[in-house]
């Protein structure tokens, strides 16, 4: 009779383990804890596999470099030199028919919905590995373990969630699989160059999604990225907050990280009587901040025509700027071949709006023109200032005193 309640004992307690694990945790611990481990996973990505491997924006010390590796291994079973060599093509070919996934190439849908899949396959390009996989970890771990097997790691992740959470830990465990194929794969390659708002006129597509990056780490300012690629912060203005900064910045209070390079700021001092070689510096190496103030005021220019329209009762008028108003202010090489067509009408039929795009055209040649000189192109910014301020658009006159005013 003993023997058979002992037994009895022991059954009730592998029932309620494998129901409800060892921790025995409540809906709301178990949610807690889940949102803990996949943050975890953010921070492993955007720290130690965006920002120092693939980037080289950081150093860190062999300590939270073994954590995060092994981390990935676990709840990913990301190999390094895939993921590095992938999101540096990335970058390489943005937005080209060789973007490994880009939504302008590929298009929104099939970034957000098989982006693990576009990952995957180029996973298995070797020339993607070999020329763009260089510097990343290679040691026995890496070789044997991590690389040569990175299913395994997933398993032993189950077997833990199953542990620790019982039958619930499978839901747990699924969620932690799902949680970078949609945030990264899914939202940040496809989002991040289709939806948002940006700081910067960079020459890609990539917006930020939230000024606050928090839940993927800091990733969601993807336009201030795309346009400093090696700085290991990715928020620039006041009212942006990255969450992944902060652990850096932690990490290197502890000696356990040394930042390489973070985003250069543009500083407006006193107006300078003429633009010079200083000017000129400031301007090239802010090129992508001034350039995104500059299509702010072509995007208010753009909103006063419309106002102005409407309220004439022009609504077919008003109908055709609003198709292109969106492109006016992008480089040509990036305007949709369908639509040249309609804003080559939009500027015949609003002169203000081509003033300020003829201009842009001719403040963008300053740093695409590699045969002239510095002294020429100095030169050239004298007179498009001169241009700007006698151009009787009140726009261009308060740009180009910004731009004697900026600094390096």
């Amino acid at each position: 009779m003993f023997d058979f309640l002992s037994m009895g004992a022991v059954h009730d307690t592998l029932v309620q383990w494998s129901v409800q694990g060892v921790l025995d945790a409540s809906w709301w611990q178990v949610l807690l804890a889940t949102l803990a481990l996949t943050h975890i996973t953010i921070a492993s990505v955007t720290i130690f596999l965006h920002r120092a491997q693939a980037h080289r924006a950081l150093d860190l010390h062999p300590i939270p470099s073994h954590f995060f590796r092994f981390w990935l291994w676990l709840t990913t079973s990301i190999v390094t030199k895939e993921w590095v060599a992938i999101h540096r093509k990335h970058h390489a070919k943005c937005e080209t028919e060789e973007d490994p996934h880009s939504p302008v190439a590929h298009g929104i849908k099939t970034v957000l919905l098989r982006g693990r899949e576009l990952y995957a396959a180029e996973a298995e390009n070797q020339e993607t590995l070999k020329k763009y996989g260089h510097n990343t970890p290679n040691d026995w771990l890496e070789r044997v373990v991590y690389t040569g097997k990175a299913n395994w790691g997933v398993i032993l992740m189950l077997l833990l969630d199953l542990f620790l959470f019982g039958a619930i830990g499978i839901t747990v465990w699924a969620v932690q699989m799902l949680w970078i194929p949609v945030t990264a794969a899914g939202i940040i390659n496809g989002l991040g160059h289709w939806w948002g708002y940006r700081n910067f006129e960079a020459p890609d597509a990539s917006t930020n999604i939230s000024p606050w990056g928090i839940i993927i780490g800091g990733e969601e300012l993807h336009n201030n990225h795309h346009t400093y690629p090696t700085s290991a912060k990715l928020s620039v203005k006041p009212y942006e907050f990255d969450i992944g900064w902060g652990y850096i910045r932690a990490l290197e209070v502890m000696g356990l990280a040394k930042v390489r390079k973070t985003a250069p700021r543009l500083t407006l001092g006193d107006i300078r009587p003429v633009a010079d070689a200083k000017t000129l510096e400031a301007i090239v190496a802010h090129r992508y901040e001034l350039m995104a103030g500059y299509a702010r005021e072509v995007s208010a220019a753009c909103s006063a025509e419309l106002a102005r329209l409407k309220a004439s009762r022009q609504e077919a008028a008003a109908h055709k700027l609003q198709r292109v108003r969106h492109w006016l202010h992008r480089d040509d090489d990036k305007v949709p071949q369908g639509l040249r067509n309609e804003i080559s009408q939009a500027r015949e039929a609003h002169p203000k709006l081509d003033k300020l795009i003829v201009m842009r055209e001719e403040l963008r040649a300053l740093w695409t023109r590699t045969n002239v000189s510095a002294e020429q192109l100095v030169v050239d910014l004298q007179g498009w200032c001169q241009r700007a301020e006698a151009s009787g658009v009140a726009a261009l006159e308060d740009f180009s005193r910004k731009l004697r005013a900026a600094h390096a």
